[in-house]
């Protein structure tokens, strides 16, 4: 009797834990999803970068006081399942906000958007980044038009970088942005120092729109300009296929801007840019160069190398006259 007695109440021992645990942790949980306080109307900006792990969103929100507990706030983005939807950029938040309004406001609340513009992209390419970026489902102040960007951006001005676009940013506004930052960071002394190059500054950027677009690494660029700027010397035609490729246009095959180029089209693509029918520099910019290539097309190597190629691997041959560029041809081709 006394035995069926104890047994009894171990098993309503271990039924109460069954029920209570449950019920304290979901309360417990429920409570770090509070607000941090509910009293503070406050806003304050907490940014997003691009490429921010959900855990360090968390740990961030946490160092600022927005939210209780990190860990448990990384459990309720990965329970609604919304992750993959946290955008990157400013947003407007409160201590006043509860985790779950926090969560929910990273994903279309956005104040100001991050966009990159790779280096080496043309302005249509990088309207339509901006475009993707900015035109979401829940951005109701869209005011961006990518015609208009592509109708009055200055190719080869247009800086790539990182920015932080507003969701109501014009065309006219996000070209301005661009070409404040060129101007920023882009030594107008150097530009327009005939003792340092003796082009132009349209053609130092024309030319650092080719290299950023030919050379494969950091390295090759002022051997690159230095290259180019040989054969502009001699009268010797700069052969070089991304002028090909921008005369081209959009490739609707490949779906791409930078499509393939063929032997043929050397000779039939009639336009100025092309550059294995003209000798000199194209009419303007092909494309938005870095630093680097600016930098590269200021101040080129002192080189004999009048040709280069790129094998299969991205490996890079260098010649001097045209005999040793057949061999490399031969070669690596």
């Amino acid at each position: 009797m006394f035995k069926n007695k104890k047994r009894v109440i171990i098993f309503a021992i271990i039924f109460l834990i069954l029920i209570i645990t449950p019920v304290s942790l979901n309360r417990y949980y429920n409570f770090q999803l509070e607000a941090v306080s509910k009293e503070s109307q406050q806003f304050q900006i907490f940014v997003v970068r691009p490429g921010d792990s959900v855990t360090q969103i968390a740990q961030n929100l946490k160092r600022e006081h927005l939210i209780k507990n990190a860990f448990f706030f990384r459990l309720l983005v990965g329970r609604i399942g919304i992750s993959k939807n946290i955008q990157a950029g400013d947003f407007r938040l409160s201590t006043a906000m509860s985790s779950r309004q926090i969560a929910q406001e990273l994903t279309h609340g956005a104040i100001d958007v991050w966009i990159t513009l790779p280096e080496g992209t043309r302005v249509e390419e990088q309207a339509q980044l901006i475009e993707e970026k900015l035109k979401f489902a829940a951005n109701e102040l869209y005011q961006f038009d990518k015609g208009e960007y592509i109708e009055i951006a200055q190719e080869g001005y247009m800086f790539p970088d990182t920015y932080l676009i507003p969701k109501d940013a014009t065309a006219q506004q996000v070209s301005q942005t661009l070409r404040q930052t060129f101007d920023q960071k882009v030594d107008k002394a150097t530009l327009e120092d005939t003792s340092v190059s003796p082009l132009t500054t349209d053609e130092i950027i024309t030319l650092a729109s080719l290299i950023e677009r030919e050379a494969r690494t950091s390295q090759e660029k002022s051997i690159i300009a230095g290259i180019l700027t040989n054969r502009l010397n001699s009268g010797i035609a700069l052969q070089v296929d991304a002028t090909v490729q921008y005369a081209k246009g959009y490739d609707t095959k490949a779906k791409t801007w930078w499509g393939t180029v063929t032997t043929a089209d050397y000779k039939s693509v009639k336009s100025p840019y092309n550059t294995y029918l003209n000798s000199t520099l194209p009419p303007s910019p092909i494309a938005s160069p870095g630093l680097q290539s600016i930098q590269a097309a200021t101040n080129p190597a002192q080189t004999d190398y009048l040709y280069y190629l790129h094998d299969p691997k991205g490996n890079i041959h260098y010649a001097k006259t045209i005999e040793e560029h057949n061999q490399n041809i031969q070669e690596f081709l």
